[in-house]
């Protein structure tokens, strides 16, 4: 299995503190970001590569993180060649774009580099393992204001996702939908496919609801939080969350 990490965006949001450091680079508690989200990584035996896909404007920094890691997967860093907020790819085309660069054949686990979770990738690679189908990850959300604002699945009592929205005025279910996704080989060919067909290929959740009509999709159901590092003010809440946590 290789892990594709999405760290190609320019965080415009988060402007001045990202205009010479990318979002996945900042430290929360003292550790990136990134730092803390190849922790999670490096305890699943079946990853044998992560994949940082980064653009042109950061590359060298990604780089420099590299010569720093100290783990036991191999790292490669992916230029997808962008300059500008303007001119990116989108997650859906750097994910094509690193699958064709190595020419992937793997299974593929792809994670957001901007989020920071509690729950063990392990476990969701081992519910993989066992569902054998393409897998999402999604937790309870109680604040209605905040689910709209991200991705929201309908589930049935097997786990099998229904339908997916991306951002809903009115949402179905109070499940959030992360950033996380496992493809499995077989599906990788039909990324190309959304893409030929014109769709969207900027938000990785626009997949879903198209991907869901060619191939089941089950849901990982995590306890536990997710960080969406957004804004400014996002940043410095998760700060605050983090520090206080390790110093129980």
């Amino acid at each position: 299995m290789k892990c594709i990490v999405l760290a190609a965006g320019y965080a415009t949001r988060l402007y001045p503190i990202t205009l010479n450091t990318p979002k996945p680079l900042l430290e929360v508690a003292g550790r990136t970001i990134l730092d803390r989200i190849v922790d999670k990584i490096e305890i699943v035996p079946y990853i044998d590569q992560i994949i940082v896909i980064s653009n042109d404007l950061f590359y060298q920094n990604f780089v420099k993180w590299k010569s720093s890691y100290k783990g036991s997967k191999e790292i490669t860093i992916i230029n997808d060649l962008t300059r500008s907020n303007e001119t990116r790819l989108g997650a859906i085309k750097d994910i094509c774009f690193a699958i064709h660069h190595l020419q992937i054949q793997d299974n593929v686990i792809v994670l957001a580099g901007d989020n920071l979770f509690d729950f063990e990738l392990l476990d969701f690679v081992n519910y993989y393992n066992f569902i054998q189908t393409d897998c999402i990850t999604s937790h309870l959300m109680e604040d209605v204001e905040r689910i709209k604002r991200t991705g929201v699945a309908q589930i049935d009592s097997n786990n099998l996702l229904l339908s997916f929205e991306e951002k809903p005025k009115y949402p179905k279910s109070m499940y959030a939908v992360p950033p996380f996704y496992i493809y499995q080989k077989e599906t990788l060919p039909l990324l190309d496919q959304f893409l030929q067909e014109g769709n969207n290929g900027d938000a990785p959740g626009m997949l879903l609801s198209w991907l869901l009509t060619k191939r089941p999709i089950h849901v990982f159901l995590f306890q536990g939080e997710r960080f969406d590092i957004g804004t400014i003010d996002t940043y410095h809440e998760v700060q605050d969350i983090f520090i206080n946590k390790e110093k129980i």
